[in-house]
């Protein structure tokens, strides 16, 4: 897998995950979910996120 793939991966897993726990244990959960689509939207423009570096670093393939 290359590093835009388990970006996807990872940030749609804590979006289902976060809304689950907004939805079944407390409203507050729905905060992480804004950092995510956040980040998201931040690194659109910049083509920075901190997964991918933290990736990078690992050795996963960036294509």
């Amino acid at each position: 897998m290359t590093v835009e793939r388990i970006l996807r991966l990872v940030a749609g897993a804590f979006i289902v995950a976060s809304v689950a726990l907004g939805v079944f244990v407390t409203p507050w959960a729905f905060a992480f979910t804004a950092f995510v689509g956040l980040n998201l939207f931040q690194s659109a423009f910049t083509n920075w996120c901190p997964l991918m570096a933290i990736l990078r670093k690992a050795g996963v393939p960036a294509a």
